[in-house]
């Protein structure tokens, strides 16, 4: 996504935020953009964050979304939680 490749991570999170304030579900293509662009900026806990939120919309993260999430837990120093997911 745009944001990942600008290292916005913040306007990513605002644009999904956004979605949702208009009723707009998110899917899995866009908690990947969102996902990959905090994992990009170095926002671990976002990324995390969104990850639990779309694992409990009932969503399944496909590998794109697994990848991102272990890259945010590695550039994090997390890599208990990496292992955990």
């Amino acid at each position: 996504s745009a944001c990942e490749k600008g290292s916005r991570p913040d306007t990513a999170l605002d644009l999904l935020a956004e979605m949702k304030q208009r009723g707009v579900e998110p899917n899995v293509i866009t908690y990947n953009a969102a996902i990959s662009a905090c994992e990009k900026g170095c926002r671990t806990d976002a990324a995390l964050d969104l990850f639990s939120e779309m694992k409990a919309s009932g969503l399944q993260p496909d590998v794109i979304i697994y990848n991102a999430a272990i890259s945010a837990c590695e550039k994090g120093g997390r890599t208990d939680t990496a292992l955990d997911l």
